[in-house]
């Protein structure tokens, strides 16, 4: 299944450094969108370099009916108060049991992380592009 090669192939790069604003395709180095178009365009399914951009991709998916492989979107405290696609500031790859792998913030590292009541509250929403 796609989703979960997708998904393989993201896994390969946990602990790999976060940089905010890392090259396309490079593989010592990500930022949040960086590390989706990469694990998604060696997997045949090229995306837009920003998580902005990658939100206007897909077929919208809500919360609850989210499948291994959805990207999912989030807000940041940066960008709460601006208004549509403009909230975006995040995105990670839902892999299933309530977790999504991802990378943020400056001095982490790509992870798995459950959807806690921190995502949740920033949620924005989710895509399928499988």
């Amino acid at each position: 299944m796609l989703a979960d090669r997708i998904i393989l192939t993201g896994q390969q790069y946990l602990g790999t450094p976060y940089v905010f604003n890392a090259p396309s395709y490079r593989t010592d180095m990500f930022d949040c969108s960086s590390f989706t178009q990469y694990v998604f365009g060696v997997n045949g399914i090229p995306l837009p370099r920003n998580s902005r951009q990658q939100f206007l991709i897909g077929t919208p998916v809500s919360l609850h009916r989210i499948q291994k492989g959805d990207l999912l979107f989030f807000t940041t405290e940066k960008r709460k108060k601006r208004n549509g696609v403009a909230k975006i500031g995040h995105v990670g790859i839902y892999i299933g049991n309530n977790q999504m792998l991802h990378t943020y913030r400056q001095g982490k590292k790509v992870t798995i992380t459950e959807l806690n009541s921190y995502w949740k509250k920033n949620f924005i929403g989710a895509k399928r592009v499988l």
